[in-house]
């Protein structure tokens, strides 16, 4: 990083990014000179000045960095900057205010002094109790007084009714005291909602002054002027290249026509994220910006869609909706068929269906502004230049968006409407996703594999495996052999589940070769082995696997299952005896079977019926519930082998059918052959 590059917030070396401009940040600020020393005049002149302009045009910074570092001190008594954002920052002074909008500013502009004093005190009180400064010759000085985002005023719902009684009591203050002279910072789209104050707060002596985006030499200014004395500078073509590359809408209809337009105004807000991005992009070595370098590094619809997407996916966290709907109602509210802007007017409670703390939300984020018409709030995108970034689908956002889906489908009713959404999201974060983003495809992979395992009626075992296996391909390649041992363990319970034995032994081995810690894919590792007619090997692994974990259910239950099926009475009742809460109704008739190879008739025949009336198309118990009513000298003992025989849900392993084919043939000579 060059040297003077430290990290500041949003913002990176000598650009400031999102945030504003501070007091003593003036040798950075550029492009607002002429602004500047209007702006201070008109304050000096005038016992109430208006400040008013988009969201994002820059008024803060404007005030901090242009106006207020520029002025003498020994001409003006300069107040801090204040707000009216009620509840800050002494909350628990609030209560005993007369007004919390009172308190809010006082404290604002006095923050060390005690809160408990200021909240007792009128506008006029805290006037009086600073005094008055005079200059050299024993003159009186003006006092001058900011107000920034004096839309709070306006917006803070619980606090409406103490609105009117303190603009009376600011207007008794700056009539009080006449050496005040009032600055308001407000938003444009709320500049209807002061002007029928301005008679009260300051009569005739009033002024406004409107601020607007950069032009093309004011953007040059910002782009050029912070790079002094940080070692280096822009040539003058590459500089010019940047701002024509902001000035620059590329517009595509929902036909797919492409059109270029160019705009004579540019966001003060664009030009330090463009920059501060740029800044950052660039190689150490980098001491003269050219063309070329702009060209290489100064990709302005990636950074302008990287703010987007850090600015939808923080609304997201705050509301609790996810970044990629959000996204997608920008979209369709605030890009029309044709490519260019649209609007949206602000309901009670809604702007075209999305809830309006979301949307305000948004415009503190410098994604939407607003403005009145006919006293109805209108919103729309920020600038054009933001139409192609936010068009721009994001495939984190939906992989995000098919993650909380996911979570939803685990615990849900409604699991098939939100299998759906997994499977919409999740296809946007493959179309979407890049060659470079394997992360992405990756996941969205694994999620496409559980879509088509889980979401329909039967599934897509096909479709699913396909998705596990190369889920497991990409993230082979990104190194991750956890997840490349999570994504073959799916594809083996899957192909276990299917009675594919062979395919889920060679994926559970291949999983455990990346997670080998693993103990529950060990266990399903035993059980297919077991499936697939290995039994002692399948014993082995279980053996190993209680050995560092002596009490995991789920390899107690396989092995008593194993050795019930092996004959093994007494080792399947030492472990099916430590599981019998919860029991599956396959391990129900291991155990019924074990209970009447021991001898306990009764018993078994009652863990059999209540095994075989939990399921009735499961292979492996259908045979044991056989064998048990063989042992029993129950007549449907052979009824039972030939259905475990024709089991579809959970066929019989191979080793299994031989065991059927001899029971049924025991009380049914010739059965097999004739069927």
């Amino acid at each position: 990083m060059m040297s003077g590059a430290a990290p500041d917030g949003p913002g990176f070396g000598p650009y400031v990014g999102l945030r504003a401009f501070r007091i003593d940040e003036r040798g950075t600020f550029y492009g607002r000179t002429r602004e500047s020393l209007e702006i201070a005049r008109l304050w000096r002149a005038k016992k109430l000045t208006l400040l008013y302009g988009a969201s994002g045009v820059g008024k803060t910074s404007l005030l901090q960095a242009g106006v207020i570092s520029g002025l003498d001190p020994s001409r003006s008594d300069v107040w801090p900057v204040g707000r009216v954002r009620t509840g800050l920052p002494h909350p628990e002074a609030s209560p005993r205010s007369r007004n919390p909008f009172t308190f809010a500013l006082l404290s604002s502009w006095a923050p060390q002094d005690p809160p408990g004093e200021l909240a007792e005190m009128t506008i006029s009180q805290f006037a009086s109790s600073r005094g008055q400064k005079e200059d050299r010759y024993g003159d009186p000085v003006p006092i001058l007084a900011a107000i920034d985002q004096f839309e709070e005023l306006f917006n803070s719902l619980p606090d409406l009714r103490h609105r009117e009684p303190f603009i009376e009591e600011l207007a008794e203050a700056v009539d009080d005291c006449q050496g005040i002279r009032l600055l308001l910072s407000i938003r444009e789209d709320y500049l209807a909602a002061v002007l029928p104050y301005e008679q009260t707060l300051a009569g005739p002596s009033r002024t406004r002054s409107r601020l607007l985006p950069f032009g093309r030499d004011a953007a040059l200014q910002a782009i050029r002027g912070p790079l002094r004395g940080t070692g280096r500078s822009y040539e003058p073509a590459a500089a010019e290249e940047l701002v024509t590359e902001l000035e620059t809408i590329r517009v595509t209809s929902e036909r797919g026509e492409k059109s270029t337009v160019t705009v004579d105004s540019i966001e003060p807000v664009q030009v330090q994220i463009v920059c501060s991005a740029l800044w950052e992009s660039l190689p150490d070595e980098v001491s003269v910006i050219t063309p070329a370098h702009v060209r290489a590094y100064g990709d302005v619809d990636r950074f302008l869609a990287n703010f987007c997407r850090r600015a939808l996916s923080a609304v997201a966290k705050d509301h609790g909706i996810p970044a990629a709907e959000i996204r997608s109602w920008l979209q369709q509210t605030f890009i029309t068929e044709l490519g260019t802007r649209g609007t949206a007017y602000q309901g009670i409670e809604e702007t075209a269906g999305m809830p309006n703390e979301l949307v305000w939300a948004l415009e503190d984020q410098h994604i939407l502004k607003a403005e009145h018409r006919s006293s109805t709030r209108w919103y729309e995108l920020q600038h054009d230049r933001l139409i192609e970034p936010i068009r721009l689908a994001d495939p984190a956002e939906h992989l995000a968006a098919a993650k909380d889906a996911r979570k939803e489908a685990g615990k849900s009713a409604r699991a098939e409407a939100f299998w759906a959404l997994v499977e919409r999201h999740a296809k946007q974060a493959l179309r979407a996703s890049g060659a470079d983003e394997l992360r992405v495809r990756a996941e969205a992979e694994y999620l496409m594999g559980e879509v088509a395992e889980h979401g329909g009626e039967a599934g897509d075992v096909k479709a699913a495996l396909d998705h596990y296996h190369r889920a497991a391909e990409l993230f082979e390649v990104l190194q991750s052999p956890a997840s490349v041992g999570e994504s073959l363990a799916a594809s083996g319970r899957l192909s276990l589940a299917r009675g594919c034995h062979a395919e889920a032994v060679a994926d559970l081995r291949a999983a455990i070769a990346r997670i080998p810690g693993h103990l529950d894919v060990q266990t399903d590792l035993a059980l297919a082995l077991w499936h697939n007619g290995q039994q002692h090997p399948a014993l082995a692994v279980l053996n190993s696997v209680l050995a560092l974990d002596s009490n995991l259910a789920a390899a107690l239950r396989v092995r008593g299952e194993i050795l019930a099926d092996m004959g093994n009475a007494e080792g399947a009742l030492r472990d099916l005896d430590r599981v019998r809460h919860h029991q599956r109704p396959s391990t129900q008739a291991a155990r019924a079977l074990a209970l009447a190879l021991a001898g306990r008739r009764d018993a078994a025949e009652e863990e059999a019926a209540n095994a075989l009336a939990n399921d009735a198309d499961d292979g492996p118990l259908l045979l044991r519930v056989a064998k048990v009513w063989h042992l029993t000298d129950h007549e449907d003992a052979a009824d039972l082998a030939a259905a475990a025989l024709e089991a579809a849900q959970t066929p019989l392993p191979p080793h299994l059918r031989g065991d059927a084919q001899r029971l049924l043939s025991a009380y049914r000579p010739g059965a097999l052959d004739s069927g």
